[in-house]
This record gives structure tokens, sequence and C-alpha cells, in this order.
């Protein structure tokens, strides 16, 4: 039997704490889902193979490429993307600190870097040493700031021990 590659499929996720029911082709990815059909442009469309990390989004809090992750793959589970950062008109403590320590230059990585980072928040300690974190982020890729200024970023938020949500 062969699917037919334009026949819609139930989608049921929660983005960004919104829970939503959409038809979506088998074939779309979440990239596509987000930009597309929600609107939710943070994530960018750059290498499409899963390599430079502008697309980055957390799906079940993990971090995902949506340049190459399936839309149907993400039903059922919650999907996180920068526009989800920001509560109340507060930003995330990452999103703060990015723009305190000059991190974001032109800022076609930010989204994704500060996407990884947040899950990063989760996963090292908060005396993890430059090193930890350098391997943390080492899928993201950025063309403008030298990623030191991101470091001094991330190390800035992981010392305070502020992994929750915007304050």
């Amino acid at each position: 039997m062969v699917l037919d590659a334009a026949a819609a499929m139930p989608l049921r996720l929660t983005v960004n704490d919104a829970p939503l029911e959409l038809q979506v082709p088998p074939q779309e990815l979440l990239l596509d889902t987000l930009r597309e059909r929600l609107g939710l442009t943070g994530a960018k469309r750059a290498c499409d193979l899963q390599v430079c990390g502008a697309c980055t989004v957390l799906v079940d809090e993990q971090p995902v490429s949506a340049c190459t992750y399936l839309s149907v793959d993400a039903d059922g589970c919650r999907v996180e993307t920068i526009e989800g950062l920001a509560a109340e008109g507060r930003l995330h403590p990452l999103q703060r600190a990015f723009v305190e320590h000059g991190a974001v230059q032109c800022g076609y990585c930010t989204p994704g870097m500060i996407m990884m980072a947040k899950s990063l928040l989760a996963a090292l300690p908060s005396d993890a040493d430059d090193e930890q974190i350098r391997l943390y982020l080492l899928g993201n890729l950025c063309r403008c700031t030298g990623y030191a200024k991101i470091l001094d970023a991330v190390r800035a938020v992981l010392r305070q021990g502020q992994t929750g949500s915007a304050a």
C-alpha cells in the first residue's frame, strides 16, 4: 500500500503552553508547521541538515532540530519555541543575559542558541566548566560573536541558578 503524501494526518500537541489540533501532511517538518501554520518564526531555516542549530526547539524539554523533525513525531508532545520563553512581558533569564552580555549580534542563531542553552540549564550542574558548556552548545553555529559572549551569557545564568521561567 502506498501512502498518499498529500493526505493530512491529525496532530495534537501543545506549543508554548497552548494546546493545538492541526491536520498536517505526514512529511511536513516541525519547522514548517511552526513557521508557516503557526506564525512562530523564531526558529530559523538555515542548513536543513541538522548541523547549525538555528532551528532548535524543545520537544518534551529535549532539544531537536526542527528542520529534520517530522511534525507528526511531535504528536502528543509539548513543544517550546523562543516565543514561549518570555512570560507576561518579562524576558527569560537567558534572553536577558544574551542582551546584557552582547551575545546577540545579527540575531539569526540566537533563538536556537537560547533554546539549546535552556536545555543545558536543566542538564548541567551550576558549577559546570566552560568546556562542558562549549560541548553542550557544539551543534549550534554562530558566525558573528566568536562564542565568547554567548559563553559569558550562558555561564552567568548557569551560575545564578536561573533555570526556570521569565523573571
